[in-house]
């Protein structure tokens, strides 16, 4: 691949504003989910739980979303119906404006790119394949444009950006089968990288990274956002990562928002005991002064 620039890495297809029903301009609203219900379960069986109950929220544009809660809250099923994965029983979300259901496939790759918490990887492709392959939702509308071989230079250049991005280049020859799994990891989000979205929607992006590439990656996801307006969505687990690295939180408990704010807001003890069902300490960072989150010590015999 030859060498790549941000100006290359930053360039994106225009898109067009948005006007939502009401006559609303939704253009600096990247999401708006109302009512959102679903569950796994046929629709006719009633005693089946609900894993998202009732979901209303709006995430802005330029705007770092996390998404916390305990395991089975719902969280990874709520960004694959943001993503278009999976079909709400009820309710809907808005992409820009734009009813996620009633877009193609292609349209939402175009506009936003999904790193899901696990990504199985059979067939043997190079990295640098894997992430070209983000450049799949922009190539041309042409039937000789299905196989490999429609890559431009523009698409080589944001390929080869997004492995620098995330410190792979000097793992493109290798095969996805052969690497560790935080290799894996910053290889599938480079590839989400190199779809040049305008969401990126990131489920548990640090879970195989070392405590250097977790870092690297808050630090390039506030990058992006500065630079180029760039709206992220983060499920996580990591409520002192969510603290220190987002503007505002969603937490949820069995499926319903406990608490919507700013980490100030959501990250409170009796927040947490309430839904964790756990006593925690939570102090100012020294440094940012956002809350940080502390196990108690062991108990004294």
């Amino acid at each position: 691949m030859s060498g790549a620039t941000n100006e290359h890495f930053i360039a994106r297809e225009p898109v067009r504003a948005a006007v939502s029903a009401d006559g609303r301009d939704d253009a600096g609203r990247a999401f708006e989910v109302q009512g959102l219900r679903f569950r796994y379960s046929p629709p006719f069986d009633r005693s089946a739980r609900w894993t998202l109950d009732g979901l209303s929220f709006r995430v802005e544009a330029g705007e770092i979303f996390r998404v916390v809660g305990p395991n089975s809250s719902g969280k990874t099923s709520l960004m694959k119906i943001m993503a278009k994965v999976l079909r709400p029983s009820h309710g809907h979300v808005r992409l820009f404006g734009h009813d996620v259901q009633r877009l193609s496939q292609r349209e939402v790759a175009r506009l936003l790119a999904l790193v899901p918490q696990e990504s199985l990887q059979v067939f043997p492709f190079t990295v640098a394949q894997t992430v070209l392959m983000g450049r799949y939702p922009h190539r041309p509308e042409s039937p000789w444009a299905a196989g490999f071989g429609w890559e431009s230079p523009d698409d080589l250049a944001l390929a080869e950006q997004a492995m620098a991005e995330m410190d792979i280049a000097h793992l493109a020859g290798r095969l996805v089968t052969e690497l560790s799994g935080g290799e894996r990891q910053r290889t599938v989000i480079a590839r989400a990288l190199a779809q040049a979205p305008r969401v990126l929607l990131l489920d548990e992006p640090t879970a195989f990274l070392d405590l250097q590439h977790q870092i690297e990656i808050c630090s390039i996801v506030h990058r992006l956002r500065d630079e180029q307006g760039l709206t992220v969505v983060l499920v996580s687990h990591d409520l002192n990562l969510a603290g220190q690295y987002c503007d505002r939180i969603l937490m949820l408990k069995d499926g319903a928002a406990f608490r919507l704010g700013t980490p100030q807001e959501v990250i409170r003890p009796e927040i947490l005991r309430a839904v964790y069902g756990c006593d925690v300490l939570v102090d100012a960072h020294p440094e940012s002064g956002r809350p940080r989150v502390t196990l108690p010590g062991r108990a004294r015999r």
